[in-house]
């Protein structure tokens, strides 16, 4: 049987629940009428109403514009009654007329709008209306969705809270503390992660009594079960537990989790993450116990959180985690990250012993060398000298860094022997390094590699340069305006935007007008948030220009802008709607109803990485990511950067993390959990999706509800973890039960 919140079935709620709907949709008409159904006895119109599938298409659309509801209709001018016969130039000589109210008006379309939908009869499209009003953003509603938490279906209820938490808005707060006392466990598990979106530390000892009221049911979870969902009860547990965690409220998280010495009483990995995210030095003996446990997941996790505390007691436990043959790399990766945290000469002993390791691989030493650059490794300078000569681009781009902070004057006098690198990272982080040096010594260096062939340098060199202050720096950032590259440009006009020189104005504005061809948003948006910072002549004529952008991003910096200088105007509601960049028919059936979920086969010299892609929840990007894969996009882009055991990176063009396909995608954040496997939408703000993806090597709660969860990793998910930096996709084929598999250069015939 299908469930009440299928979108192909449709409920049999009560009579009054399916009149709400008509009543909002049909208010215009209803009143229209009003007066003629009184003066006539002709037949009343009848509107249809719409489909499931027809809601959910004014869904997806409402969604993508970024607003609630579509504009009211004008009012059509009201048609002229024919004279009645025999009454032609009597009186004054005009045509005598019946009175309006006999001439009903054509009924108006139905006008598509969220709040109206969160009343529709059917549960499912109350349930995707929320998520929607929540994804839209905008405080107007906060109201309907709050209404929505006394809704008869679960599902709509806990959505509401989520949508919230999404929104983000002070104003839920009261609402969201009263759904913890819900009679659904989903929903107070819901609620509670809202109350931490918005930031309410004083909702902390409500959320703690709901989690100590779950805690039993988590005892039978094993420690390393990464499976969802559980049972209700234990989401809502585990939910609570993020909050409170979030929400660094260690109280109320201690009495729900913490027993007798300060130990844990139970080993489940969410407990270690919400620990860990307290940042409370008391929660430091829990998570020593939590970190010499069997396991990887919640060790790793325990590692990380005893890390953020900085203090020097998490050393001696971090240290022994250090064992390549009793520990697995997951866990070693995370407890040098961690000592790389912790500012103390016991921390930095412990990583040089590491790094001088022989047999270590390549993604473990890489970790340390990062971590001994954190701590200014003076003690470790010759291992620095000595991995200079390493083959691996990566280690060589790290030791230059690492050297660099550790002795800037053993730096100089290596820099002097060194030649020119073939590979543009180690270019890029000896760029990065110059900035420690004299900038009397950085400068010349630094002003000669602006002109290196490959423009992925250039970035790095102008930061260098304005790390150091160097001469003449506002006009060389006002002369990489011009720039062909479009990092370059973004980079100048964001350097720029923190100085504000005083002749910057006019070249910005100059810069935002060339830019406007710009298939990729980065650097007019760069642009704008630098004229919204430093205003100046033309700025608010610039920013008005801006509302209009056809990017997205682009729209809400100049909002910001003109928030900041012209405070009065509605700024909001001139950004929307949104321009859509892509064409697509938001009444497609494999966006409104798929009948299956896609598999992407991502093939790499490791594997193949099969994943299933999240039509029902992020139908927009998984259609995207169809599209490009099927058009041969991703063929033979690398995975430009791995975060051994953590993530891996993959998708752009340019290979440094800045490229994208032309087009921004507006972010489609769902319910679903980044746990292993879990395949998102990279971005680098809010709604600027493209082509970038990562799929997540361990669970990583801090990305919920913040990221567009695009797939899950189904089978070969060891070929990711064996993913290097610089790997190559080979092919990435797509199956959906209809199109056969489709690759560039394979033969359409095939």
């Amino acid at each position: 049987m299908a469930s009440a919140m299928s979108p192909g079935r449709r409920a049999s709620l009560p009579l009054r629940a399916s009149f709400v709907l008509r009543a909002k949709l049909l208010l215009p008409i209803l009143i229209a009428l009003g007066a003629a159904s009184c003066a006539t006895r002709e037949a009343p119109v009848v509107v249809a109403e719409p489909s499931v599938s027809e809601q959910v298409s004014w869904i997806l659309r409402l969604e993508d514009e970024r607003r609630l509801e579509d504009p009211p209709p004008e009012a059509p001018e009201p048609p002229e009654a024919p004279a009645e016969p025999g009454l032609e130039g009597e009186g004054s000589g005009d045509s005598a007329v019946l009175p309006a109210s006999a001439v009903p008006p054509p009924p108006p379309p139905l006008r598509p709008s969220l709040i109206a939908l969160l009343e529709a009869p059917e549960p499912y499209v109350r349930r995707r209306a929320a998520l929607a009003v929540g994804r839209v953003g905008l405080s107007d509603g906060v109201a309907p969705l709050i209404a929505r938490l006394a809704d008869g279906e679960p599902e709509v209820r806990q959505m509401s809270a989520f949508a919230l938490g999404l929104i983000g808005d002070p104003s839920a707060t009261d609402a969201l503390v009263a759904s913890l006392r819900d009679a659904s466990p989903k929903v107070q598990g819901r609620a509670a992660r809202a109350l931490a979106r918005l930031g309410a530390s004083a909702a902390a000892p409500a959320i703690g009594t709901m989690v100590r009221g779950y805690v039993t049911a988590a005892f039978d979870v094993e420690p390393e079960d990464l499976s969802y969902p559980l049972s209700d009860e234990v989401e809502a547990f585990r939910n609570g537990l993020y909050a409170l965690g979030e929400l660094r409220a260690y109280e109320p998280l201690a009495e729900a989790v913490i027993g007798d010495a300060e130990q844990p009483i139970l080993w489940w990995w969410p407990v270690a993450y919400a620990l860990g995210r307290t940042g409370d030095i008391r929660a430091l003996p829990a998570l020593a116990t939590l970190s010499g446990v069997a396991g990887s997941h919640g060790v790793s996790l325990a590692a990380g959180g005893l890390g953020s505390l900085g203090d020097a007691e998490a050393i001696e436990p971090l240290a022994e985690l250090l064992d390549l043959d009793r520990r697995d790399h997951r866990v070693i990766a995370s407890a040098v990250r961690a000592l790389g945290a912790i500012d103390h000469p016991d921390a930095l002993q412990a990583l040089d012993r590491f790094v001088r390791i022989r047999r270590l691989d390549e993604p473990l030493r890489r970790a340390a060398l990062e971590a001994l650059a954190r701590h200014r490794a003076t003690p470790s300078i010759e291992v620095f000298i000595e991995l200079l000569g390493h083959p691996s681009p990566y280690i060589q781009a790290e030791s230059i860094r690492a050297l660099a902070v550790a002795d800037p004057q053993s730096f100089v006098f290596v820099l002097s022997g060194l030649g020119t690198d073939s590979d543009w990272r180690v270019r890029q982080a000896l760029a990065d390094a110059l900035r420690h040096v004299e900038p009397a010594g950085a400068t010349s260096r630094l002003w000669s590699m602006l002109e290196d062939d490959d423009p992925r340098v250039a970035p790095s060199v102008l930061e260098a340069l304005a790390a150091i202050e160097a001469p003449d720096l506002p006009g060389l950032l006002i002369d990489r305006l011009r720039a062909e590259d479009v990092a370059v440009r973004a980079t100048a006009a964001r350097l720029l935007g923190e100085r504000c020189p005083a002749d910057s104005a006019a070249a910005l504005a100059e810069a935002y007008a060339a830019a406007e061809t710009d298939p990729s948003h980065v650097a007019r948006a760069a642009i704008i948030e630098a004229i919204g910072h430093c205003g100046g002549g033309g700025a608010l004529a610039t920013l008005r220009t801006a509302v209009a952008d056809r990017d997205w991003p682009v729209r809400v910096a100049a909002a910001a802008g003109l928030e900041d200088l012209n405070p009065s105007g509605d700024h909001q509601s001139a950004i929307r709607p949104a321009s859509v960049l892509r064409r697509v028919d938001f009444s497609a059936p494999h966006l409104v109803s798929p009948e299956v979920s896609p598999h992407v086969y991502i093939e790499t010299r490791h594997g193949t990485i099969e994943v299933e892609l999240a039509v029902l929840d992020a139908p927009l990007a998984a259609e995207s990511f169809m599209t490009l894969a099927r058009d041969g996009y991703y063929d033979g882009l690398t995975f430009h950067r791995v975060e051994r055991h953590q993530l891996v990176l993959a998708g752009d063009p340019r290979g440094d993390g800045t490229g994208g396909p032309g087009y921004t995608l507006r972010d489609e954040l769902s319910q679903r959990p980044f746990l292993r496997g879990t395949v998102g939408m990279a971005r680098d703000a809010a709604d600027t999706g493209g082509s970038r993806f990562f799929i997540t090597l361990s669970p990583q709660p801090q990305f919920d509800a913040r990221y567009t969860v695009i797939g899950t990793v189904v089978a070969g998910i060891e070929a990711a973890d064996a993913v290097e930096e610089g790997d190559r996709m080979d092919r990435v084929l797509v199956w959906d039960g209809v199109q056969p598999f489709r690759s560039a250069g394979d033969d359409p015939q095939q």
